[in-house]
């Protein structure tokens, strides 16, 4: 049996949705909420015959990726998050890049030679890398109002993967797969009105509009932060809206903090785009935390430890 296990985000299911437009195969899709990243513990290793990770932290991976190795499964491991100690293993594909302006799907998009260069394009907005979606969207004659269609269905993507659980998303990632699975092209989806594209855009819309006018519980020269309440419309936008931030403000890093059911917050962090770097170490330093180096995040950061992480993000980038 085959596993293709893969982060709920637009990184991930792009990465997927690429390896099998180029080689399709009958396999097990494992997949979860964007923060659910410890995937691998779900491979059943009395019946894999292989195993492909996307976009899933080899760090938080480590144990049952070395417990597959050791059943002699050969894995693919695709991935930009922060790895810890790679595993040595003849049986290991690993396909590593953690620079800043890096996702999964343009390792895959790379790995095919631009085979699938729009959906790429897509997930790189996804991820928020803006400008290397826009470079890669001039170098292949991609037109303006092409690259906003794909911009926006980056973000949808995205969007869709933000919550606390299956049950807070729209649609089960490995559902939405499916969906986008059936369209080569992503341009595709904007020419067919009952597509899940537009599905996503009503949704997003309806949940975005209650950001609007949300004040920063912190804000100075350094970083803005701001809590959002405990309901499922703020989980599914916490991300997303932290990268619009970013975006609105480059010079400032910022954090999305959304108040979980037990007290504790799920906490989105974005590096200042001018300098996109330490997130990752900054959220490591918290037991739930992780991510990469330009976002990352902490999913059970305690109330009374609000005050010492913003202090700590306003020295990262002092």
């Amino acid at each position: 049996m085959h596993y293709d296990v893969f982060n709920g985000d637009a990184d991930g299911i792009i990465a997927l949705l690429q390896l099998r437009l180029n080689e399709p195969k009958q396999s097990t899709l494992i997949t979860g909420v964007k923060r659910d990243n410890s995937l691998l513990k779900h491979v059943d290793v009395t019946k894999a015959s292989a195993v492909v990770a996307l976009d899933i932290s080899m760090e938080k991976n480590t144990e049952a990726l070395t417990s597959i190795l050791a059943n002699d499964i050969p894995v693919f491991y695709c991935d930009h998050h922060r790895t810890g100690a790679i595993p040595q293993s003849d049986k290991l594909t690993a396909l590593v890049d953690t620079s800043s302006e890096v996702c999964t799907s343009l390792l895959i998009n790379n790995k095919l030679g631009n085979k699938y260069i729009h959906w790429a394009i897509a997930a790189a907005y996804g991820d928020n890398l803006v400008s290397t979606a826009d470079q890669l969207a001039d170098e292949h004659k991609v037109t303006a109002q092409q690259a906003d269609f794909l911009c926006e269905l980056g973000t949808l993507i995205n969007y869709n993967g933000y919550g606390a659980s299956l049950d807070d998303l729209h649609f089960d990632p490995a559902v939405l797969y499916r969906q986008l699975s059936q369209f080569t092209s992503p341009f595709s989806l904007q020419d067919d009105q009952s597509s899940v594209f537009y599905t996503l855009q009503s949704a997003y819309r309806h949940d975005h509009q209650r950001v609007t006018g949300i004040t920063p519980y912190i804000s100075n020269d350094i970083c803005e932060v701001y809590v959002l309440p405990c309901e499922a419309w703020a989980r599914r936008i916490s991300g997303v809206y932290g990268n619009e931030l970013a975006n609105r403000n480059q010079s400032k890093a910022h954090a999305v903090l959304t108040l979980n059911s037990d007290g504790s917050y799920l906490v989105s962090v974005r590096a200042p785009l001018e300098n996109r770097v330490g997130a990752d170490d900054l959220c490591a330093q918290f037991t739930t935390g992780g991510g990469r180096k330009a976002a990352a995040g902490i999913n059970k950061l305690p109330a009374g430890q609000i005050d010492k992480f913003v202090n700590m993000l306003a020295s990262s980038y002092a």
